[in-house]
């Protein structure tokens, strides 16, 4: 006998397996979770499973749908912070440094639609964020993991010293993009 859960929970993979990357497809979908907030769960359960097939979908759907309502993810902070490192495609782990971002900023906003993060989720953030900035991942990941630790290093003193050293290192070896980032956060932090 399947239940309801059953039924959505079928619903939210079937939409994933035919999901395109096009971008107006993800926001369908985005769409869709925003009008069921019942799939929120499933979605970001999905997000940190990278064994299912859907994983990388799920993130960039995760993605569009922070930026409507990013305070859903209030009560699944322990569970999303937490499985950061868990994630190694690169598909999945541009769009959640890009929620990493979302999450930090809200953080020090203090309204009261801002997020509430623990000491704990904090550091999970700050650790995913240097792994990012210092592995080999693609440069929108790295530029969403430098304005986090930013923002982070504005209430964390030992983190601009680091970020500088990392950023001056590497400046030489990134693109043009990488490069634009780390030029704007470095003025930034010698100010």
């Amino acid at each position: 006998m399947s239940t309801k859960t059953d039924k959505m929970s079928s619903e939210l993979q079937t939409k994933l397996n035919y999901l395109k990357a096009y971008r107006e497809n993800r926001l369908m979908v985005a769409q869709d979770v925003l009008e069921n907030p019942s799939l929120f769960k499933e979605l970001v359960s999905i997000c940190f499973s990278p064994l299912d097939k859907n994983n990388h979908k799920a993130c960039w759907i995760l993605e569009f749908v922070s930026y409507e309502e990013l305070i859903w993810l209030q009560p699944h902070l322990d569970i999303f912070c937490s499985n950061l490192k868990i994630l190694k495609d690169e598909s999945s782990i541009r769009p959640i440094a890009k929620v990493v971002q979302l999450l930090v900023k809200s953080h020090y906003k203090k309204n009261e639609n801002s997020i509430q993060l623990s000491e704990a989720n904090l550091q999970d953030c700050i650790e995913a964020s240097f792994d990012w900035l210092i592995n080999d991942v693609k440069v929108a990941t790295k530029a969403y993991s430098i304005r986090t630790l930013y923002v982070l290093g504005n209430h964390y003193d030992w983190i601009h010293p680091e970020l500088q050293i990392i950023l001056n290192k590497d400046y030489a070896d990134h693109s043009a993009a990488y490069k634009a980032v780390a030029k704007e956060v470095l003025k930034k932090i010698e100010k």
